[in-house]
This record gives structure tokens, C-alpha cells and sequence, in this order.
């Protein structure tokens, strides 16, 4: 940087400086992240340096190695160490040097070296293991008595307890989701016991036997995962086809077993009673602190839920980890037991802070009517017709390639949200999915959240079921009440759309969706056809009795899901902790005394395609840099002489368009007195590029656009608390010809923007990729452009630059543009 730059940036900073304090130390969401993905990393590297030279961990007492080494192989492989690192192979190798000989006995060692074999997935060769094992695991299950579904420490006796009982479950489970059979008798049986000795207040407890009956939190949130994982087991196909044939998608009977109304007695009694200091109800106060917590991630994870009551499970457990964490990086829970071992107190403490960590791929709307007289108590299930439908595609998804590993979905009440928080807890999820056979009313304030949502870059994808005309006419009518002046409406796609060539292929004749465009993409799609009704149906494996009829369907279904959350999300789920749970911060809508206002330059080229990019970068700039610039709308044509009071100009659209020649004057003007124009392609719109090309030759003639050096200050703005952008990534679409699969890939290098340079300074600075649809998150895999951190640091090193132009540039209090900032 120069040094006449570097002066000029020692004002800028120097202004910041006075006009904010220093950022609170309190954890929000981005903080708390940091500090996750901190306490993870030491995690790890205390638990590797724990690593016996023979590849185990040991206990204190030592009798439980293969066990001890299975649970800290899995919560390494779970918080991210790779398969091929030399603690995991060291540890597979002492695994398999173990069972040479006899496989173990203890029921517990058997299913976690299950769980740790399958996470690694290292050599199929240990799919010969697994098989072994869960077999012998099932033939150690308790099969007659009141414990018949449970198991013990060893070989199958009456004195089994719920604390075998679920890690055997856990590595069944795991087992199947490998390939290796498991008789339905045995499932069964699991169910069966959990459904029929639940307690009178909803929870279990360790065992039949006093003093281990009362329920308490880690014997329930155990009881809850384990019927989530039966349910799954236990897809009854006979109930698949209706005696015509056909897909039966609204069976009269949902829960015929009992198994549903026990899991909702199960979390009703964890919304009662959750904590995170201790466990709840247990006899000895704080006794098997993390166990609970481990059961209390496999419940909230497996049943969807963010909330057990009205307590975030999740960030409420993180921050209690982030803070209990010793300096050598391991922790240390109840002194009375296992858990005063760190090994297994650590490996327990990953698991939790890992696995909670998986990102929301989609979320599920419950907008149930509410009783008027107890608004707590829903009216009707209207919304969750197919329980497993969300659930199951997410599994399915999450196993694919080019997606991320270990993704989840949660169910969103809308009558839970908080006013003040509400579009940043949906937006943990870039899709909200709403179903329903039932006209779907909403209130005005749940309206404009919705459609909140949608501006802040949400996607809303409807499903009816069971071919209702009230669900049809009544999200039609939603659709028109968020958009009542008519700026957007429900059409049927068409067969170029990207959605059908996003992930598979499929035209627009056989599958019909709707949609609502608005901004970079479309933001709303509808399906008619009742999709949900077999992705519920969908199993991880084979289901026997099933006609390949039926097993097609329901594959397209899926398929069908598949593309309109590729489309959504770009493949590109939001981390658990990426969206602030608060109300977004540092909103400065007064013009005076602001340090820096921006006016979007109006025009028929899509001016507004994404209307929330320009808040959003300004946000990041109070926020990020300290400037206290405003975030009211200022939406000007260039000819109206407001304009000349802006120093920075911002730009973008998504198609073709041309200044006349007052526009073109009034823009050289402003440019020649020192302001300085920003620009960017929506979704490196081909039409916009060539429109902004033409009309800057024709504004400014003697100069020409040009590729702004990599050397030059704009990429290297450290000094006024800008970003050092040596390289950025691009996601560019690949995707082929005709209809072949729209694809995208992403490529990383230096930052490509273009300049008109003029006494010696860039007064035009355009970049031909995407960042608005990207500082939108509404960037789609059809959009070629800058993924939305990198976007973000170009676009507020591009203000910087324009700031240090000209600091008398800053303005003084200005005339109004209107109550909204429009003209």
C-alpha cells in the first residue's frame, strides 16, 4: 500500500475508532463458534497425545482398553481427524489386533468398536468385523422377562439395564447403516420394552429394579433416541399400499404401536426438566453430567428438535464446554465414576460438541392452529402428516457425494419464535419446508415473517399432501398476502429452469412445481404431488415386501427433493452456529452523524434484484470495521440531485439495460467530483455485463475498463481494518450441454475485479462475477460468482477503498430521501 493510502487510511480507522466501542467479549453465535471449533482442536490434540504407543487408550482401572479406545476412536473421528492420520490407523490396528483372537464379551466394548469401525469406514475388510459383531451383539440381547429387549453387561441374563440397552442400539443401528443384517424381532423387542415400562411421567430410569426406577434426564433422553432409531427400523411395508395399489399417503392410523405417543411423552417430560449443569433427577447430584449430555445430543438430533422446552440444547451445552475446558484441552466430569477418567470425560465432551455441530439442511414448519384458550396446545397435527419425510430426506442427502457429511433437520415451531430473533432462528437453515392437507392460515406477523425470511435469503419449499385443494387455495392465498403489491407471483416452472438439472435430471412435463421468483433466484417452490408422502416411506435399507413399482417412486420422489435442495442451498448448508441467535446488531438508520451513506442507483436493468445485499455489507461494515454507516434505504435515480451527496454508488442487476444521456451526465459528473461507483453482475449476469460495458464506453470514453492489478491497495486494505485478499473462492457452473446435469465447481485464486482509473485513482470498480446474490446468501448452484465470505471481504475492502479517496467525501447532514428512502 502506498504511503499517500496508508495516511489517508489512518483517518478512516482513526473515525472508526471514535465511533465505537470495543465489540462485547459476551459469546454470541459467531464468538461461540470460534470457541467450539477451538475447544474441538485442543479436544483432539490432548486425546492424541493420550494415545498409548501401542494405538489404545486406557482407563485407570485398565479393564475396559478395546472400550476406552473405541469411544475416543469415534470422538476423533467424529470431530474431524482424518481416517488416514496415524492416531486413527494406529488405533484401528489395536482394535483389530484385539479380535484376532475371540471377539469381546462386554456388550458395551462390542457396539463402540461397531460404531468406531463404521466411522471410519477405512477397509471394507471390517465389514466382516461388523457383521461379526452385530451379530454377536444381537444374540446377547435379553429375549424373555420384563428385561426382554435390553441387555446386561455380557451374555444375556435377567439383570439387563437401559444403559447397555441403548449402546447396543447404537451399534445396531450403526451396523445396518453399514449393510449388516439385523432381524426385525430384534428391533422389535427394543421397542416393545422402552414403549411398555416408560414411567407414569413420561421418562426411565437405569432399570426395573429400585432404587434405579425414577426416571431421570440421561435414562430418558436415551429412551427418546432409542424410539426415534426403532421407528426407523421398523417401516412397516404392508402399510405402503392402498388396495388399489397406490401409494397410501394418509393413513387413518399413524401410531398404532404406541410408539409415537411414548416419544412424545419422553421429550415432554426432557421439556420439563432439562438443565445442562446437572443431570436431572438423578440421585447424586451431578453424577454422569456428560453421559446425560451425549443422550441429550442423540435425542434432540434424531427427533429434529433445537429446543427441549423453550432451552437451545445446543448452544446452551457449548457454551458449558467452551467454559469447563482444561488448559491441556480435556475435561473432567462427576470424580465418582468413569467420567473422572479424562480420556472417556473428553471423548464424551467431542462427541457432544461435534455431533451437535452437524449442520440444519432443512427445516420443518409446525404452524398448527393453537388453542385460544392454552396457545400451547395445538389444535391438530395438520402439519406433520408424514413424520419422517424431512428426516428421511436429509439422510439421503447427506450420504451423496459433493455434500457434507453428517447434516441434520429440525422442526421449527412458529409460535415458539420470538419476535425479536425469529428470521435469525429460521435462518439456521437456508430451507423451511411447510406441508400440510389443511388450508394453511397464518396470522399477518407470521406473514411478514415468512416473507422476512425469504428477503434475508430463505427458501420456501411446499409440499401438499394427500392431493387437498384447501392446502393448494390456501398457500396460494399465502403467497399473495406476502407479496400483496403484486412484485411477485406463484408460476409453474418451466423445463429450463435450473432446478430440474440441479443434482438429477428431469423435465418440467412429468414433474410439476411452482415457484415464486424474487431477487437472485426463486425463492418459493410448490409441488402439487404429494412428494412427501414416500420420502416418509424411504429406508436406509432394503424394506422387505416391497414391489419394485413402489421402490421407483419412491427414488424419484427423493430425487425430486434432492434437486430443489441442491437448488436452494448450492449444496452448501449454514453451520450450526454461522446465524447470530440475536437480533441482528449495530442498525444505524439515522443519516446524521452517520460516517458513510451509499445510494443504490435505480435503473431497468433489475436494480433490486438482491434488495438485502447493500444492508447486509453495510451491517458488516459497522459491525466488522466500526463505522456507524447507515443502513437506511437510499434508492435513487441518477437523476435526482440527492445523488450527488453520496460518495459511494452501488450498482447491480440481472439484465440488460442503458442510461440516457441526462443519467449519463449526471453519473460522469458525481464521478469526475470524487465519488467512486461499485458494481457487480447478479449471478455474472451475461446481459447486465454487456449493458454495464456499453454504457461506461459511453460515459467515460477516454477510458476503459481494465483488470485492476493484484498488487493494488483495493486487495490489501489490513491497515484500515479491511482484509488482505490474496485469494478468493469462485464458484463457476459447469454444466455441460443441452440438458446435462447442471453442475458447479468451485475454484480458488486471486480475486478477478475490473477498474476505469482516472487521475490516478479507480472511480468505476465492477466485478463481471457475483457478490450481491452471494452477500444475499441467495447464491444458487446456477449462480457463477464469489461464495458469500469472500464476497463479503472484496465488497468491504471495495467501500474502504472509495472512503479513502476523498475523507472530505463524508457527509454532512442531509436532506431526506422520503420516509423510505425512495425516489
Amino acid at each position: 500500500m502506498s504511503q499517500a493510502a496508508g495516511c489517508r487510511l489512518s483517518g478512516i480507522v482513526a473515525l472508526a475508532a471514535t465511533l465505537t466501542s470495543t465489540a462485547s467479549l459476551n459469546a454470541d453465535d459467531r464468538q461461540l463458534r470460534d470457541q467450539v471449533h477451538t475447544a474441538i482442536e485442543h479436544g483432539r490434540g490432548f486425546l492424541a497425545r493420550a494415545q498409548n504407543q501401542n494405538g489404545s487408550w486406557t482407563s485407570p482401572d485398565n479393564r475396559y482398553g478395546l472400550g476406552t479406545t473405541s469411544l475416543a476412536l469415534l470422538a476423533l473421528l467424529n470431530s474431524g481427524l482424518d481416517t488416514d492420520s496415524d492416531t486413527i490407523q494406529d488405533g484401528l490396528l489395536y482394535l483389530r489386533r484385539s479380535m484376532l483372537g475371540e471377539f469381546p464379551a462386554r456388550n458395551y466394548e462390542i457396539a463402540l468398536a461397531i460404531m468406531a469401525m463404521v466411522a471410519a469406514d477405512d477397509d471394507r475388510n471390517d465389514s466382516g468385523r461388523i457383521n461379526a459383531l452385530a451379530r454377536r451383539l444381537e444374540g446377547n440381547q435379553i429375549t424373555a422377562g420384563p428385561n426382554s429387549g435390553l441387555w446386561g453387561y455380557e451374555r444375556p441374563h435377567p439383570g439387563g439395564d437401559r444403559s447397555n440397552g441403548q449402546f447396543a442400539v447404537l451399534g445396531l443401528r450403526d451396523a445396518v447403516l453399514y449393510g449388516a443384517p439385523v432381524d426385525r424381532s430384534t428391533w422389535e423387542r427394543v421397542r416393545k420394552h422402552w414403549v411398555d415400562f416408560q414411567n407414569e411421567d413420561g421418562g426411565w430410569g437405569y432399570a426395573l429394579e429400585r432404587p434405579y426406577l425414577h426416571s431421570t434426564g440421561s435414562m430418558t433422553a436415551a429412551g427418546v433416541a432409542t424410539l426415534a432409531i426403532c421407528q426407523r427400523m421398523l417401516r412397516d411395508s404392508r402399510r405402503d399400499l392402498d388396495a388399489a395399489g397406490k401409494p397410501r399417503c394418509c393413513p387413518e392410523s399413524r401410531d398404532s404401536d404406541g410408539t409415537q405417543q411414548a416419544l412424545e411423552a419422553g421429550i415432554g417430560w426432557l421439556d420439563r426438566h432439562f438443565r445442562i449443569g446437572a443431570n436431572p433427577r438423578d440421585r447424586h447430584t451431578g453424577r454422569w453430567v456428560l453421559y446425560y449430555h451425549y443422550a441429550i445430543e442423540r435425542a434432540g438430533r434424531l427427533n429434529r428438535l433445537r429446543f427441549f422446552g423453550d432451552r437451545d440444547w445446543y448452544r446452551e451445552g457449548a457454551r458449558y464446554y467452551v467454559k469447563g475446558q482444561g488448559g491441556r484441552g480435556s475435561w473432567k466430569g462427576d470424580m465418582s465414576g468413569h467420567e473422572r477418567d479424562p480420556i472417556i470425560a473428553t471423548s464424551l465432551s467431542l462427541l457432544f460438541l461435534s455431533k451437535g455441530l452437524s449442520p440444519v439442511l432443512i427445516n420443518k414448519l409446525e404452524y398448527s392452529a393453537r388453542d385460544p384458550s392454552d396457545r400451547t396446545r395445538a389444535l391438530s397435527g395438520d402439519w406433520n402428516n408424514h413424520p419422517a419425510d424431512v428426516a428421511n430426506l436429509t439422510e439421503l442427502i447427506t450420504g451423496l457425494q459433493k455434500w457434507p457429511k453428517l447434516m441434520t433437520s429440525q422442526v421449527v415451531n412458529i409460535h415458539k419464535l420470538k419476535p425479536d430473533s425469529a428470521i435469525e432462528e429460521l435462518m439456521q437453515s437456508k430451507v423451511l419446508v411447510i406441508t400440510g392437507s389443511k388450508r394453511p392460515d397464518f396470522d399477518q406477523q407470521q406473514i411478514e415473517l415468512l416473507r422476512g425470511y425469504v428477503d434475508h435469503g430463505g427458501f420456501i419449499f411446499a409440499v401438499r399432501n394427500c392431493g387437498s385443494d384447501a392446502f393448494d387455495a390456501g398457500f396460494r392465498d399465502l403467497i399473495r398476502k406476502m407479496y400483496p403489491a403484486g412484485d411477485a407471483e406463484l408460476r409453474r416452472l418451466p423445463d429450463d429452469h435450473p432446478v430440474f438439472r440441479s443434482e438429477y435430471q428431469f423435465d418440467a412435463d412429468t414433474v410439476e412445481l411452482w415457484g415464486v421468483d424474487f431477487g437472485c433466484r426463486t425463492a418459493v417452490m410448490y409441488s402439487p404431488e404429494d412428494l412427501s408422502c414416500l420420502w416418509d416411506k424411504w429406508t436406509v435399507t432394503e424394506t422387505p415386501g416391497r414391489s419394485h413399482d413402489l421402490k421407483s417412486m419412491i427414488l424419484r420422489n427423493m430425487r425430486i427433493g434432492v434437486n430443489v435442495v441442491a437448488y436452494a442451498t448450492g449444496r452448501e448448508p449454514p453451520s450450526k452456529l454461522d446465524i447470530e441467535s440475536g437480533p441482528v446488531q449495530r442498525e444505524f438508520d439515522s443519516q446524521i452523524g452517520a460516517s458513510l451513506r451509499i445510494v443504490k442507483l435505480r435503473h431497468e436493468g433489475g436494480w433490486d434484484t438482491a434488495p438485502q445485499a447493500l444492508r447486509n455489507l453495510v451491517l458488516a461494515l459497522n459491525q466488522r470495521v466500526g463505522l456507524t454507516a447507515s443502513t437506511r434505504k437510499d434508492n435513487l435515480p441518477l437523476t435526482d440531485p440527492a445523488v450527488k451527496q453520496f460518495p459511494v454508488l452501488y450498482m447491480h442487476g440481472r439484465y440488460g439495460f442503458s442510461l440516457n444521456r441526462q443519467e449519463q451526465d449526471q453519473l460522469r459528473k458525481h464521478i469526475d467530483n470524487g465519488a467512486v461507483l461499485f458494481a457487480d453482475a447478479c449471478c455474472g449476469s451475461e446481459l447486465f455485463d454487456k449493458s454495464f460495458r456499453d454504457q461506461m464506453d459511453q460515459v467515460f470514453p477516454d477510458h476503459k475498463l481494465n483488470q485492476i492489478p493484484p498488487q493494488h491497495e483495493i486487495f490489501d486494505m489490513t491497515t484500515g481494518l479491511g482484509h488482505r485478499i490474496s485469494q478468493a473462492t469462485l464458484r463457476v457452473q459447469s454444466s455441460g450441454r443441452g440438458n446435462a446435469r447442471l453442475e458447479s465447481r468451485e475454484q480458488t485464486g486471486q480475486p478477478y475485479l475490473e477498474g476505469i482509473e482516472i487521475d490516478g485513482r479507480y472511480a468505476v470498480v465492477y466485478s463481471k462475477y457475483d457478490l450481491s446474490c452471494a452477500l444475499e446468501r441467495q447464491s444458487t448452484v446456477a449462480c457463477t460468482g464469489y461464495v458469500t465470505e469472500d464476497a463479503l471481504r472484496i465488497a468491504v475492502n471495495i467501500v474502504l477503498y472509495a472512503m479513502l479517496q476523498d475523507i472530505s467525501l463524508r457527509p454532512s447532514p442531509a436532506r431526506s430521501a422520503g420516509e423510505d428512502g425512495v425516489r
